[in-house]
């Protein structure tokens, strides 16, 4: 069926009206695919965020907080490690080491380029480059840590050398997150102060590197006995391992560690291209063979001049830099004269206690029991101030004429003791008499048992001979000779001294340092006696009252405020009218001597004593004039090395020079000038040094007195100081009241030594007892040891002074020495009968006793 035709209905031609507006119809919306993580990764990021910031916020107060609490840094710049002074004597060999701890300092430029190079491969191979802390360093050790984490390995430390200087240095050493942070601050600051080689110096001489050695060059000592300069580059890169573990490298408890610790060392240094391979190669094929340590030889004399060099080194720069400033002194100490100076003053001090001392019994008393008095004798306290060479000894066996002791060697410290014994002859013993005390003593021993019986304890000596016969098994034909020793109670000082300059060149305070540190040369102030009356008669020469003066040698009564004082001349006090000044000095006379003082005035003798610096704040007194004051042995030295250098001031000195670390002279004792010595080119002369000490006295009274004192020892009471030297010695013996202290104070050109002796609690050394029986012998000894192999030198007279020939009361013909014009002034008091004493002497003095 065909669709009906439809027609559409005609229409107006006017337009309709528009329809009515519809909402448009609803867009389909588009469905977002929803991932399951999108939400996590965002709020993961969020956390992230405001960590991030709350970290930094923390991080940055942390590090306000820590930054505000650190030490100061910038002292580094002229820090010096503290480490050992030395103190040499005048020929370099040491006399002494002070330190608190044992380092050795030195500069970066003597430090060798290989040794620096090993320590930058092996502990921070950028250290070069980085600013303090080593971002790569840091990086390589945390992926270090992961690849070992679960290994049990130890942790490797990204700590650059800058950082451990800070650590060492700064910080400390606790393993806290706060003491990194504080160490990483301190090494960028540091770095922005320091350069890199000052930094690196800084680390070579502080680290700790075992055997307690602080620094390389304590290390090269410690572990192969050489210094910086001897080292292999296989030894440089050994020591290079120490940092990471002293005690787990040691050479000689882990040798195969330490091995190949040094080998890698060596790779990562050729790794920086500091060494060639062929350069390590070799070096891999060194061993490492560490030596024992071997301290420097230290001089076995002079422990009373070292601590009195100690002494002065505080005072002058303070304990601490005394015994950790590295300081390097040279003295102007003498060894071998050091050596027979001790030796001399013990000699002396043993001849008087056996001739006055006695034997005041054994050191102990112990079992003389085969099977026990071997380790009761290593039992036995060995007494103080023993001489090495003396032994300690147990009477085994006491016959009439003999005794058979056991003493014990030791050829090996730590060995095993093994027993001796040996034969002491009554000979040996004949000086032994019982002290019964108050200075009495009893007879001659004629017997060992009068000396000895079984199980006495006693100090020894053995005599050259044979081997010392075993304690058990087969004897020697011979057995070994023994000589009783004793530790003398008397003791006794020495110093010498050179005239021209002051240099003490030896010194002795004692019988041993070890017995008594107290310097009896430069600290005990005792009387002089008559050793002080040179001191007495120079002013007179001064004057210009001639040596051939006559004075009145007679009985004198002094008023004092203790009521009358009776001088006498020593011994039976014989006086002999009138006598020259020569006489009286060469005599001894203390009646001539008080007379003297009179006339020129106790004022100017105090004065004098003041300008030799014998004693500086003397009373006036006359009894001052026979030496009833009181000096040192080094002051009483330095006043008569003024006779001996022509008058001029001496100033002892112990001291040489002084340096610092660096080498620096910092301090010198010779302040004479030299204006000439920087000159140059061909017209400059020979240097000249200009002489400015003080002038004390005139040359011509200074050679007077020496003139004077040499026939002290030559005809007075001084003949046994120069005995057999036959060359040109002056001095003055000294004795004092009741023979409490001896004296000799005596010089030539070129040395002047001065000796006493006495007990250290005064009292009487026993009658007869005289500086010219006691110490003049000490002297001789002394001198002889100084002068041996030099030419003899005579004393050297000044311009002006007029010599002439004369005969001394003996008969001899001397060279009397004047001042121009006074060579007639004195007479005999017999040619002026109408005065009855001396003429020619009222020039302002009033009249002479």
């Amino acid at each position: 069926m065909s669709p009906p035709d439809y027609r559409p209905e005609p229409t107006l031609d006017v337009a309709p009206p528009p329809p009515p507006p519809r909402d448009p119809p609803p867009r389909e919306k588009k469905r977002r695919r929803r991932t399951p993580f999108r939400g996590v990764f965002g709020g993961l990021l969020m956390l992230l965020a405001v960590g991030g910031a709350g970290g930094a916020v923390a991080g940055y107060g942390l590090y306000r907080q820590v930054a505000a609490d650190l030490p100061d840094y910038r002292w580094l710049a002229d820090y010096q490690p503290p480490q050992m002074s030395r103190i040499y004597a005048a020929d370099s060999r040491l006399l002494a080491e002070l330190a608190t701890e044992r380092r050795v300092f030195v500069p970066i430029e003597a430090i060798p380029k290989h040794l620096q190079a090993a320590f930058v491969s092996a502990e921070d191979q950028r250290f070069w480059e980085h600013h303090g802390v080593d971002p790569i360093g840091i990086l390589r050790s945390v992926l270090t840590a992961v690849e070992n984490y679960g290994s049990g390995r130890r942790l490797g430390g990204a700590s650059t050398i800058t950082q451990q200087v800070a650590k060492n240095m700064l910080v400390g050493a606790d393993r806290t997150l706060t003491r990194k942070l504080r160490e990483a601050i301190l090494a960028i600051r540091i770095e922005e102060t320091l350069p890199k080689d000052r930094i690196l110096e800084l680390y070579l001489n502080e680290i700790f590197l075992g055997y307690q050695a602080y620094g390389v060059a304590a290390a090269a000592q410690a572990y192969f006995n050489k210094g910086l300069d001897e080292l292999t580059l296989g030894e440089s890169a050994f020591l290079a391992v120490l940092p990471k573990g002293p005690n787990n490298y040691n050479p000689m408890r882990f040798p195969e560690a330490a091995r190949a610790r040094r080998d890698w060392v060596l790779d990562r240094m050729v790794e920086d291209r500091a060494v060639t391979p062929a350069e390590a190669a070799a070096a891999k094929a060194e061993p490492i063979v560490p030596r024992p340590v071997r301290r420097p030889e230290v001089l076995p004399v002079g422990q009373y001049f070292t601590e009195d060099v100690r002494r002065e080194l505080s005072t002058r720069f303070g304990p601490e830099q005394t015994t950790a400033g590295g300081l390097v002194v040279r003295t102007s100490l003498d060894p071998a004269l050091q050596a027979a100076t001790e030796g001399a003053l013990r000699t002396g001090l043993l001849g008087y206690d056996r001739r006055r001392g006695g034997f005041r019994g054994p050191v102990a008393k112990i079992s003389a029991s085969a099977t026990e008095w071997l380790p009761a004798l290593e039992a036995a306290q060995r007494p103080g101030g023993t001489p090495p060479e003396w032994k300690l000894a147990v009477a085994l066996e006491v016959r009439d004429r003999e005794a058979r002791l056991g003493w014990i060697e030791r050829p090996d410290p730590r060995g095993p003791a093994q027993p001796r014994t040996g034969a002491m002859p009554i000979e040996e013993a004949s000086w032994a008499r019982r002290a019964l005390g108050e200075g009495r003593l009893g007879p001659v021993p004629r017997r060992m048992q009068d000396v000895l019986a079984p199980g006495d304890v006693v100090l020894v000596e053995v005599q050259p001979g044979q081997p010392g016969q075993p304690a058990q098994g087969r004897a020697p034909a011979r057995p070994e000779r023994l000589a009783l020793r004793q530790i003398p109670q008397v003791e006794g000082a020495i110093v010498a001294l050179d005239p021209s300059t002051g240099r003490v060149l030896a010194m002795a305070g004692g019988w041993s340092f070890e017995k008594s540190q107290f310097n009896r040369a430069t600290q005990a102030q005792r009387q002089p006696g008559s050793s002080f009356k040179p001191f007495v008669y120079l002013p007179a020469l001064e004057a210009g009252i001639p040596p051939t003066q006559r004075f009145l040698d007679a009985p004198i009564e002094i008023n004092t405020p203790q009521g009358i004082w009776r001088p006498g001349n020593y011994g039976d006090g014989v006086t002999n009218s009138y006598v020259s000044i020569r006489t009286a000095l060469e005599k001894s006379l203390n009646l001539v001597t008080i007379r003297v003082a009179q006339e020129v005035g106790m004022d100017k003798v105090a004065e004098t004593a003041a300008r030799f610096g014998v004693i500086p704040n003397m009373p006036r007194y006359l009894a001052m004039s026979l030496g009833s004051g009181e000096s040192t042995v080094l002051r009483m030295a330095a006043g008569y090395a003024a006779f001996a250098n022509g008058g001029r001031e001496v100033t002892p000195t112990l001291i040489d020079s002084v340096q610092d670390q660096r080498g620096r002279v910092i301090w010198r004792s010779d302040t004479r000038a030299c204006e000439s010595c920087a000159a140059t080119g061909p017209q400059a002369g020979p240097p000249e040094l200009v002489d400015n000490r003080r002038q004390i006295t005139d040359p011509i009274a200074a050679y007077q007195m020496v003139n004077l004192l040499t026939g002290v020892v030559q005809r007075g009471t001084g003949t046994a100081a120069g005995k057999g030297l036959n060359r040109p010695i002056a001095g003055k013996t000294g004795t004092t009241n009741d023979y409490v202290d001896n004296w000799f104070v005596g010089f030539t050109p070129d040395i002047v030594v001065a000796v006493w002796l006495g007990f250290d609690e005064p009292r009487s050394l026993g009658n007869g007892e005289t500086g010219g029986g006691n110490a003049a012998p000490v002297f001789h000894d002394v001198l002889e040891a100084a002068l041996r192999g030099s030419p003899a030198v005579p004393f050297r007279a000044p311009p002006g002074v007029a010599l002439v020939r004369m005969q001394a009361n003996n008969g001899q013909t001397i060279m009397e020495a004047f001042r121009p014009g006074t060579e007639n002034a004195a007479r005999p008091p017999e040619e002026d009968p109408a005065r009855g004493t001396a003429v020619g002497l009222d020039r302002g003095l009033g009249g002479l006793y």
